[in-house]
């Protein structure tokens, strides 16, 4: 019989033990390994050259850590099952099986809205009944259906192993250093209250501060960099523009699974439509990016060659939205160069904002040594998260880099 408790070298967690058969029978799926073709950062390897690094390994940091988290629980004298116990780390596990091709920028442009969540759960479905029935608990979790609240917070809140993973793993394959969260230290932290839900031991405050600057630095300065939210708008772009060429008869060169989503209409997703979803991946995208360059229409031949070529259009940040006076001189400017008439499909504003904490969907709690819970932000011992209750928006105005020689 096949030895299915494996252990993994993993470069930012070190050892990861795969403590139940079960976890090892899923990670070997065809659905499972699929994400080790999926990049956990879409392109911004663009920009930080190190950011290869895959939905695959993210998925079985979060594992991991979710396994150090129950034990942490179970040592402070929370109850937990084994089924308890595999069922949180198979829900973990599995959060991202149904991310798209190059991850969130291009959900909408194939599903037509569909969320990766949803996907998630529709193959996470499907795997059950596969494996009669044994993830059910993990659904449940998943789901937040499940009667013993922290389960699903540790799977899906403001403080959550989802995030504790992407934030090291992202930091350390990025080199930006500012988001090098100590997992560990915030871990020992966690805690459970007498509602079941997930808290924070009171004298942890400060890590768990220090995990939201970090969180709130990550976004501004590798996510919504400039460039990494150009990269990802002009993917979208560039799949709105094939599905419009395509809805006008232009026939275009992709393989066969892609094609199939490009040509399908609006509709709820059939069986099939899920079945080619999972034989989807990033290899798809660019293998047509890498043909569209050539296609003899121009905007998507352009934007093809920005990203294939890595010759990206040029952006101006900003903190305020930008005059249409300015924009209506870019597109004036970009149809007299090109000697096109729809220069507006190459000038775009591009917003995004971020609230770096939610101060009433999920709030974060610290656990008193009285038994007391208090929320993060009112806390009298905190310093910043007064601060980061505050919405903050960047305006990015991106135009052909021809315009600026």
């Amino acid at each position: 019989m096949q030895n299915k408790l494996k252990i993994i070298n993993d470069p930012v967690h070190g050892f990861i033990k795969i403590p139940h058969e079960i976890l090892f029978d899923i990670i070997e799926h065809p659905y499972f390994q699929r994400l080790r073709r999926i990049g956990q950062t879409g392109l911004l390897n663009l920009i930080f050259p190190g950011a290869t690094h895959t939905r695959f390994h993210h998925a079985l940091g979060a594992m991991h850590l979710m396994f150090t988290a129950l034990e942490t629980l179970k040592q402070k004298g929370v109850k937990i099952s084994e089924e308890e116990e595999k069922g949180a780390m198979l829900a973990i596990l599995m959060h991202d099986i149904g991310h798209g091709p190059f991850s969130h920028a291009l959900e909408s442009m194939l599903m037509d809205d569909w969320h990766h969540e949803n996907l998630s759960l529709l193959l996470m479905n499907k795997l059950n009944e596969e494996f009669k029935g044994e993830l059910s608990t993990a659904i449940e979790m998943f789901q937040g259906k499940y009667h013993r609240k922290f389960f699903n917070q540790l799977i899906s809140s403001q403080l959550d192993v989802d995030r504790l993973d992407y934030l090291k793993r992202d930091s350390f394959f990025t080199g930006v250093s500012e988001g090098n969260i100590n997992t560990q230290r915030i871990i020992s932290m966690m805690n459970t209250c007498e509602e079941g839900e997930l808290v924070i031991d009171a004298k942890g405050i400060y890590s768990i501060e220090n995990f939201l600057t970090a969180r709130m630095f990550m976004y501004w300065q590798v996510y919504y960099h400039k460039t990494s939210a150009l990269a990802e708008f002009l993917l979208v772009k560039i799949l709105e523009r094939a599905k419009y060429l395509i809805s006008e008869g232009v026939k275009l060169p992709a393989t066969e699974n892609l094609e199939y989503f490009l040509y399908r209409g609006k509709s709820m997703a059939t069986d099939e439509d899920i079945e080619r979803f999972t034989k989807l991946d990033d290899n798809d995208i660019i293998q047509a990016m890498k043909e569209w360059q050539n296609s003899g229409d121009f905007v998507l031949s352009y934007w093809c060659k920005c990203v294939i070529q890595r010759n990206l259009p040029k952006t101006v940040i900003s903190s305020h939205p930008f005059n249409p006076e300015i924009i209506e001189e870019k597109i004036k400017n970009t149809n007299e160069f090109f000697g096109i008439d729809n220069g507006e499909e190459l000038v775009h504003e591009i917003k995004r904002k971020l609230l770096p904490y939610n101060a009433e969907k999920q709030p974060i709690y610290l656990l008193q040594k009285n038994g007391k819970r208090t929320r993060l932000h009112e806390s009298e011992d905190q310093l910043l998260s007064g601060l980061l209750v505050n919405k903050t928006t960047r305006h990015i105005l991106m135009f052909p880099r021809e315009l600026s020689r």
